[in-house]
Parts: C-alpha cells; structure tokens; sequence
C-alpha cells in the first residue's frame, strides 16, 4: 500500500514537470525577489517571470493543481475518499519536532509519520501522508510554500510537498539507504536541501530538488569525531553555504563546481578561559560575515571571518576562515533554540523564556510565563507587525510578530507580542499513550498517557471534554462499562481506579491488588463484574455491590493463572442464560475460562482449561459473530493464523489464514453492526504497526481484508466508535492517537475485485490456476483417488471429485506441507465436523476445491524458512570448534524419539531409510517391508556426527530452501 502511494506520488510530480518544465523554477513572489535581493539565484533563475499567483498561466490544456495553487486551497472542497480506512483526524503531535505557523491560525507539526496542517480557529485538519517510516525532521520555506520532510528506517524518504495544495511535488527515494535523515534544512530560494544522515559515520547531502535528477549534487562523508551532527541551517543570504553542529562540534559548509567543502574550527575551554557547554543550534547573522552557536551554558559563540592583514576576503572561500572571535555569556540557563529574524537574534530556553537581541547581542525584549516548559522551536508569523504610530517622538518602541512556541512537555503556545499573552493553543501527552476507549453510547474517546494525563474527547466536534492528571502512576489501560456510566483506568503502578465517566472523579476507593502493570481491564456486559490483568500474569476479578445506596465494586478474588504474559481477557454470556462468563487467553498457550458463580472472596475458581495452539504464540480474543447455531471464539496467533473454537468444548473447528501484512495481529474487535448493513459483519485489527479491517465469515481469502500503516514505531490499542463509524489507534511511544473514518463500501468493492469462489485461491498457488503447481496438485488428487480405490483393480472404477480424509495428510506432504500429528488432527476435524451442526452426520470425502482451502488455509503462511530452521538449532545446538551452530547425531536421535510428538524407534528408521534413499524400490507402499535392524549402521554411514541446520535440510530432508554453508571467520 505504501509503494503504491509513492508511486502515485512519481507520477503526480511527473506530471508537474511534463506540463510546466522549467518554468515551475519560477517560484512564488517571495521567494523570488528575495534570492534577487541576496544575489543568491543564478541568472536563468533571477530572469524568472515574477506573477502573482492569480496571474500564473496554464502550461497546457490540462493544468497542475500545483501550478494554480493558492493559499487556502487545502481546505476547500469535501474530502473523498475510496480506501477502506482514511486517516480523519490526529490527536497529539512529535514533541521532539518544531512546530510551525503556516499563516495566522494555521499551524503545521508532525503525527508519527503523517504531516499535519492544522486550521485551529476552523477545527480542520489536512494530513500529508507518503512516509511509511515515522518522520524524523522537516523544514519549511521563508515563504511557507514548500515543506520537506524525511524520515529514518527501511526505504527511507524525502518528500517535497506543495503547502498550498497538499501535493508530493518531489520524492527522493533512498536518499540515505540503510539508515534515513536525522537533520533537514531548505535554502532560503527553497530551490535547495541538504540532508545529514544517521549512522556513525554521517553523510551530508546536497539537492536541487526543483531539478528531476535521482542523486545530489554533491555530498560528502564525516568523521564520527565531529559528534553526531543533528542540526543543519541554510545561510539565508547564499544558498551555497550552510552550518551543522553537533554537541561537540560546529561544521561549516560551502558547495558549488568543486564539490562540497567543509571546515571544522576548534573551541575548547581554554579558548576563551570559560566553559563553553554543549552546542544546541546555529544561525547566520544578518550581517553577512559572522553565524552564532547557542550553547547549553547559556552561552552564544559568535564566529567570524578569520582576516590576514594585506588579504581582502573572499567571500565564496570565508567559510574556510571561520574562527571563533567571541564567548557571550547571555543567561545561566541552557540556550534551546537560536535563530535570526530580520535585524533581530532571538533565542528560547530551558526556562521557557523568549528574548529578542539586537546585532549586538544586546537585549530588546524578553516574553516569558511562569508555567512555560523549555522551548524546543519558536516559528513566527507571516504578518508584520503593526508600525509605531507617527505620533512616538522618542525612539519608536520594540515591535515584533507575533509566534509560536513549542515545549519539551508537548505544549503549544501562541504569543501576542502587542501585550505578551500566552495562549495554550494545545496540551497532549507528555510520554507515551498507551489506553484508548471509545464510550458505548456517546462520541466521546478517553485517552490515557504514561504521564497520567487522562483526557475525554467529543471526536464529532472535535474538542476536549474534561482532562485529569493522576501524576503518582501513568495510565496503561481503559475501558468503559456497557452503560457508560463508568469509566475503569488501570495504572503501571498496579492500582485500578473505577471513575465516573463525565466528571472523572473517583466512585469508590482505589484498588491495589496487582503486583505489577494492570495491561487489561474490562466489565462484564451487566457491569456485575469487572476483571484485569497484570504484566505479573494474574487475573483480578471485583464484584458490583451496593454502598450507601451507591454502586461500586469490591475486590472479590485473584489468581496467578498464567505463567507468561496475558494477551487478552474476554467476558461473555452464557449460552444457557444470561449469566457472565469470563475467559484469558496468554503466551503460554492457555485459555482459561473461569466460575464465576462458584468463586468467592479470595477464591477465583477456574472452570476450563485448554492449550490452544502447539507451536504459535496465541495474540488476542473476540467472540466471533453468530452465523450459525453454533457458536465459536475467535483466537489469532503469532503465525499469520486465525482459529475458531467451539465456545463450550475448546475444539478448533477451523484453522484460517489471517491478513499478512508484516506482522501478525496484536489486538482485534468485532465492529457494531451497521444501520445500512445489519446483515453484515466486520472486524476491526491491529498489527504492530497497522490498522486494517476484515469481512466476516473468515476464509482465508486475503482480499477480503486491508490494513493501513498507522503507527510505524508501533500501535499500542484500538478502539472502535459506539455506532462503528470510526477506528481509533494509539501509537504508544509516538503519543498521538488517531481516527480512522470506515467505509465498508470500498471494503467491500475490493473484495469483490479479487474474484469469488476459488479464484482467489488460485492465486495464492504459486503460479496460479495455470501454473505447474496446481497441475501437480491435480495429478496427485487424482492419483490418491486410484490408489484410494486399489492401483491394480481390474473392475470399472466408479468417477467420483473426492478422495477419503485419510489420504488428506498424505496428499498435504506431497504439497510440500509437513503437519504435525496434532495439525493434522486439526484438519481431519474441521472437515469431519463441518456439516454436523446442520446434519448431525460426519463428513467422510473432500472435493479438489475444499482441499486446496485447506491447503492454503493450514500451511504455513510464507513457506518453511531456513530462519525457522536456524532457530531450532539456535536452541538444541551447540557452538563446534569452528563456531558453527551444530547438533550431535544422538542427541538428534534422543530429541526425535523422546520429546514433542516423539518418534518409535522402527518408525524413526523406517523415515531415515526412506529420506536417505535406502528403502527397497517399489515406493511408499513398500516402506512397511524396510528392516530397521541395520538402522544403527545406516546412520552412522550416512549422517555426519555434528549436523549443522544447512545439511539437515539438504542432506537430510531433501528440501531446496537450504543455503551454502558460511564458515564462521575468526
């Protein structure tokens, strides 16, 4: 989905360039005039017609959206859209990351790996997304045209977006391979960019992003001695220069026919006889010769142009020259940010303080509030101030623009510089959100932080209902109560408060019965009983009573039922009454359902207990809808696979393929039915890092699902709106939440693409329908029907489509798919058992069509890997004197035969004869006829004393996905 947004970004930005050419270089007025001012532009450039943009000309008879954008452009108009999910709105922001002001109102900051331009008098947003890696750093244009952002991680990008009309116009692909973009910065022409890499050793990059070529200009590589270089400034009256620093390190940059150049001055302590502190961002001085350093001691280091008598200065070769001249000691505070406006240097601290310095670095104005954290980015706005009244006769007083803060603590601020008012424009979460719930009955979404912020918001306005601070613990987990009079918040410090769900004020006292993190809590569906969760792998249950003429919950029991970490827990009904039921479901493989009504003050009884998967890691739980009168719990695991369980025997009554999107599902909900649709079911998932939702039944075919990246350093929760509308996803240690708008028409119209009955199926065979693998598969089905029927039968054979369900685990190995006893098993059942609700009789035959489901459904999801392989030698191996991985012959022998689903000894030899080419001829029906005795001697002669996981697989299996043996190098 990713790769199919970047290239439909390639083809839009093709398009520019087809219909404008060169004359989309011609940039906006304000940038234009101002690279003439500086003498910055070349001459083709600086020749560049100037039009307003009401006055551009269409370059063809299909004109660019670009080319004919204007401010406000953004946000008129519906937004359509024909995917499954669309990103509706974002709660939260980057803290780490400035926050710039677009145009008075308008804000512009970035949503894990989305960008946001934010209308905040209108309540509208607009998102820019292209990045599938969360973004690291952006940059705007003088004229807030152009903003460039780059991300780090897999694939790494670079995109150029047009503000005006939210359209990618460049995107560079692999700009840093293997590592991504840590620092960016735009010329003040915004024709160039330059980009530091991650990494040790870092890499800094030139482009002219306005020219359509894949490579930069020029770069060079920097020595990890410098520091890691993570701020990067233009110099605004020369394109050709630029400054970066470290901690440690200032490096200054001049580019052009030669390359690109760098000097690196030295200041140390004896310098200047005082310490200097740690570096923390640079800027140009508006007087054309000198930049400045803020530093962490409060300091400004003032460089200049190192003069030799006799020398005039050479003003493509100073930056060679630059040499600190001057230590300003400013405050005692650590300088935060460092920035030049017009004739003014302004700087922002840790004490949340704004100051304004003349050319000199003499004080003119400082804007400060007590409750001001420290600043991380000060942007200003476009509008000029006002000028002084001519009726000033003295010197005419201080004026400047009005701007934007950013704080460490996630806090947004709009100052008027007229009368010093700061403005919370917004407050999110300081560390990471790792609770949502959505209320049963109302628009509202509560939200909880690590920081023990706990807000409720109304997601149809959308504005901030009420908000809390709890800031003994941070919140790790939420939920409602049917009714949605209640809202329960369990805590890291091990406590759960029950709070009432408008005001948030406690309804009765705090409970502390969990040793460790409460991760899940959840009512049962008359709110008789409330359960959680710990990271210490207990369950809690409280029970509803009456005090005071009051409802509230007291602690009824616990147990430690799990011995690794719970992945879900789930209330129900009892299918013979109404009474609740309770069930948890952990990485031990248990699924444990609970008395209830047999537990009582300190005894939590357990009703059931059942190993759900053999080898998988079960992930989460959900009641599967009603579609028979049958009913079934829906458990998906850690190998791409969905399972249903008979809610009242645990048997799996059938194995499924899950959606495959990267990772498996981590959390899952049934969607509410829909007014439009009644009829129609919908599950709604996460992954690690996607959204997506499925139609229900399940069976297996992958375009009945789709996901969508949310939050790629990792989704933490869902939620889903009361009349299922809207998905909700929290992003963890990203801090943002995000609402996802539904559209189960496009869910469903990309379904029905993908082709009914079989069809899809086919396409997951490797080749397809036509391929060699599905007529392989045909001529082993009918070969199983002959054999099933005697291969040297003589009478007229009866035609049939079906082969028995005993030649199903033959005909699976044949595939190329190796169950395991208690798989096949599995799959004998799901066939046997599939009409017997209906029939009362058992199903003894499979057709072709039913087989390959099966097939698809139950083999494991991307093949057998030599990585899987590798594990297993991980842990019953050991390190030979050569460093490979290895397993001793006997005691591959001893694990075959004495653990999991072990082997006899004549069956053991029986396999290796057969793997090893030494059984008699006449094939498999002869194998029962092989003589172990001289098995002992076989192994020896031909399997090796250590066997390493490459000859295992080749040498002895046979299979073709094992690779050369590398020799460990010493």
């Amino acid at each position: 989905m990713c790769r199919m947004w970047q290239g439909e970004q390639q083809k839009e930005k093709l398009q520019v360039w087809e219909q404008c050419g060169p004359q989309l270089l011609s940039l906006p007025k304000d940038s234009i005039a101002a690279a003439q001012e500086d003498g910055a532009l070349g001459n083709a450039a600086a020749a560049a017609p100037q039009r307003a943009p009401g006055e551009l000309e269409e370059c063809s008879s299909a004109p660019s959206r670009v080319w004919g954008a204007q401010p406000g452009l953004l946000f008129q108009g519906e937004k359509q859209s024909c995917h499954p999910l669309s990103l509706s709105w974002a709660l939260g922001y980057n803290s780490s990351l400035a926050v710039h002001s677009m145009e008075d109102g308008m804000l512009l900051y970035i949503c894990a790996h989305t960008v946001v331009i934010h209308d905040v008098l209108g309540s509208r947003q607009y998102h820019l997304q292209g990045h599938a890696n969360a973004i690291s750093c952006l940059c705007v244009s003088e004229d807030r045209r152009w903003v460039a952002t780059a991300d780090q991680g897999p694939d790494p990008l670079v995109i150029v977006w047009d503000a005006f009309s939210g359209i990618p116009v460049r995107t560079i692909f692999d700009s840093h391979a293997g590592s991504g973009v840590c620092a960016i910065a735009i010329s003040r022409d915004a024709k160039c960019l330059v980009t530091i890499s991650t990494g040790r050793v870092q890499r800094v990059c030139v482009w002219r992003w306005t020219h359509p070529d894949e490579s930069p200009v020029c770069d060079v590589e920097l020595s990890p001695e410098f520091g890691f270089q993570d701020f990067v400034i233009f110099n605004p009256q020369n394109p050709y220069e630029f400054v970066s620093n470290s901690k440690t390190q200032v490096i200054f940059y001049l580019w052009g026919d030669a390359g690109l150049q760098y000097s690196t001055p030295t200041l140390t302590r004896q310098t200047f006889g005082s310490a200097v502190g740690h570096f923390t961002q640079s800027a140009f001085h508006f007087d054309a010769t000198r930049a400045l350093t803020g530093t962490s001691a409060g300091k400004v280091v003032v460089w200049d142009v190192e003069r030799k008598r006799g020398l005039a200065k050479e003003p493509q070769g100073r930056l060679h020259g630059m040499k600190a001249t001057k230590l300003v000691p400013l405050q005692e505070e650590s300088v935060t940010v460092l920035m030049v406006l017009e004739s003014c240097i302004v700087t922002g601290d840790v004490r949340g303080q704004v100051k304004f310095y003349d050319g000199h670095l003499q004080l003119l104005a400082c804007y400060e509030h007590s409750a001001t954290a420290p600043i991380r980015s000060i942007s200003f706005s476009k509008t000029p101030p006002d000028p002084p009244s001519a009726s000033c006769t003295s010197s005419p007083p201080f004026t400047a623009r009005n701007f934007i803060l950013s704080t460490s603590d996630a806090t947004v601020l709009r100052v008027a510089t007229d009368g010093t008012d700061f403005e919370k424009v917004m407050e999110e979460a300081k560390k990471a959100v790792m609770a949502i719930a959505c209320h049963p009955r109302q628009a509202w979404l509560a939200m909880g932080s690590h920081c023990g912020l706990l807000k409720v918001w109304d997601y149809q306005q959308p504005q901030l209902l009420v908000s809390r601070m709890f800031p003994s613990a941070g919140i790790q987990c939420l939920s409602y109560d049917p009714e949605g009079s209640f809202l329960a918040a369990g805590f890291i410090d091990g406590s759960v408060h029950v709070l009432d769900a408008i005001s948030l004020l406690p309804c009765c006292e705090v409970f502390r019965f969990s040793r460790g993190p409460v991760t899940h809590v959840h009512f049962s569906h008359d709110s008789e009983y409330l359960a959680t969760a710990d990271e210490k792998y207990a369950v809690t249950v409280y029970k509803r009573v009456l005090q005071n003429e009051r409802r509230c919950w007291e602690h009824l029991a616990g147990l430690h039922s799990h011995y690794k970490p719970i992945r879900s827990i789930l209330f129900g009904i009892q299918l013979d009454g109404s009474e609740p039921r309770l069930l948890s479901l952990g990485e031990d493989r248990q699924l444990i359902e609970y008395d209830l009504s047999s537990s009582s003050k300190d005894q939590l009884v357990v009703l059931h207990r059942h190993r759900v998967e053999q080898d998988a890691v079960p992930l989460c739980l959900a009641w599967y809808p009603q579609f028979s009168t049958e009913s079934f719990i829906l458990t998906a695991n850690s190998c791409y696979k969905m399972k249903l369980y008979n809610a009242t025997t645990k048997m799996c009554r059938k194995t499924l393929l899950g959606p495959t999107y990267g990772s498996p599902l981590e959390k899952m909900q049934i969607l509410p039915r829909s007014a439009a649709q009644p009829q129609k079911h919908y599950l709604a998932y996460i992954t690690k890092d996607k959204v997506g939702l499925q139609i229900l039944p399940i069976d297996g075919n992958p375009h009945k699902s789709s996901a969508f990246i949310c939050h790629p350093d990792g989704a933490s929760d869902l939620a889903i709106s009361y009349d299922g509308r809207y998905i909700f996803t929290a992003g963890g240690s990203d801090r943002t939440v995000l609402k996802w708008e539904v559209n189960l028409n496009a869910l469903e119209a990309a379904a029905s693409l993908g082709g009914e009955d079989l069809v899809p199926f086919y396409r997951l065979l490797e080749g397809g329908q036509d391929g060699e693998f599905f007529r392989e598969l045909e001529d082993y089905f009918y070969y199983v029907q002959l054999h099933s029927h005697g291969i040297d039968m003589l009478e007229t054979r009866q035609v049939s489509t079906y082969i028995p369900l005993e030649e199903i685990p033959s005909l699976m190995r044949a595939m190329g798919f190796y169950p395991s006893e208690e798989e096949i098993e599995e799959m004998l059942n799901e066939v046997k058992f599939s009409e017997y609700v209906d029939t009362g009789e058992q199903v003894t035959k499979i057709n072709l069509g039913d087989f390959i489901k099966l097939y698809i459904n139950h083999r494991p999801a991307f093949g057998l890997s030599m990585k899987t392989i590798r594990q297993a030698f991980q842990v019953l191996g050991y390190d030979n004197e050569n460093g490979d991985k290895v397993i001793d012959r006997g005691d591959l022998l001893s694990l075959l035969q004495c653990r999991g689903e072990h082997m006899m000894e004549d069956e053991l030899a029986l396999c290796l004869s057969a793997l090893l080419g030494r059984h008699p001829k006449g094939g498999r029906s002869d194998l029962d006829m092989c003589d172990p005795s001289g098995a002992a001697a076989l192994m020896e002669e031909e399997i090796p004393e250590e066997i390493t996981a490459e000859r295992f697989t080749a040498g002895i299996l046979g299979l073709s996905i094992a690779e050369p043996e590398k020799r460990a190098v010493k």
